[in-house]
């Protein structure tokens, strides 16, 4: 009976939106890399930097949407770095991306201690705030469910939409996917895989750290440590989840959302006082990767994902 007071209850969804927010953005940045044919397990470093950076370029002074910018940056630079390595010159993208998780991570810590040596706690900012969208956030439940998130939120969404627009409808993302399935037909074209994938891997990237800022600049209101707590990786399974679709790929990040979200307001009931917090924190994980299972048997994977592409061959 608590279970479906919880389901019903405008609050435990406004709670979803939030807490997949972070999840789509990032995931729909790993879905540009992949559809290219890179697989970019730098995600979880990208999103801990691009939720510093955000934080820190707000708390020097730069508004709230300037901070997004600085983050998105952020991400493109080690987009950057990660294509340079595994593009042109072919290095191992397991490798490469592990890497990259490693020196951002450190990148960032280091620069907050550098930033803020005497500091014990982290200082705060003003966050973007809900907005209250008229007429549409007065309707009952949907209202303050749907209509009163904040601005990142609404960009999340967005960028779901804008993703399968341009790979599906566009002659850019026709050129993206057939790098990430068939690079030699791209090269017949006279296009070149290597800037495609490079720019994929940028722009994707950037995506990974918006998500990651989401963090410190919608959900809360301050930088600390592991804060990012595992979401790059469940981000990487969402692309799977999703068959590489921005669409389905979206359905998974509200579902692990949903199981979150419910997971915390389970501890909050009488069945929470007999049962081991631990076991709460695991359910949403355990049902993700059952969901994973079922749902990738007939996954198709991008034929050329992971294949280094050199010009001329075929």
């Amino acid at each position: 009976m608590e279970i479906f007071e919880i389901l019903l209850s405008a609050s435990f969804w406004a709670a979803v939106l939030r807490i997949a927010s972070p999840l789509i953005l990032a995931t729909m940045g790993e879905l540009i890399c992949e559809r290219a044919g890179v697989l970019n397990l730098g995600i979880e470093g990208i999103m801990v930097f691009g939720a510093f950076a955000g934080w820190i370029a707000v708390y020097a002074g730069l508004g709230l949407w300037p901070g997004v910018l600085v983050a998105f940056a952020s991400g493109a630079m080690f987009g950057l770095v990660h294509a340079t390595l595994t593009v042109p010159f072919g290095l191992s993208q397991h490798v490469v991306g592990l890497g990259i998780t490693l020196l951002a991570t450190s990148s960032a810590y280091y620069a907050y201690r550098l930033a803020l040596p005497q500091v014990t706690s982290p200082p705060r900012i003003t966050p973007f705030q809900p907005l209250n969208i008229p007429v549409l956030s007065d309707i009952p439940f949907l209202g303050p469910a749907l209509f009163s998130q904040t601005a990142l939120t609404y960009l999340a969404f967005a960028s779901v939409a804008v993703v399968a627009l341009v790979l599906f409808r566009t002659p850019l993302g026709l050129a993206l996917r057939a790098a990430g399935e068939n690079p030699a037909a791209v090269e017949a074209q006279g296009l070149s895989v290597t800037a495609l994938r490079m720019g994929a891997v940028m722009v994707g990237s950037g995506l990974m750290a918006v998500g990651g800022a989401f963090l410190t600049m919608s959900a809360f209101d301050s930088f600390f440590f592991e804060m990012v707590n595992g979401r790059g990786w469940i981000c990487i399974a969402l692309v799977v989840f999703g068959a590489w679709m921005p669409g389905k790929a979206l359905l998974g990040a509200l579902l692990f959302a949903g199981f979150d979200a419910l997971q915390i307001r389970m501890q909050q009931t009488p069945m929470g006082a007999h049962v081991p917090y631990q076991v709460f924190l695991m359910v949403p994980y355990v049902l993700s990767i059952l969901a994973l299972v079922l749902m990738s048997r007939r996954v198709e994977v991008p034929a050329a994902l992971m294949v280094p592409y050199n010009r001329g061959e075929r």
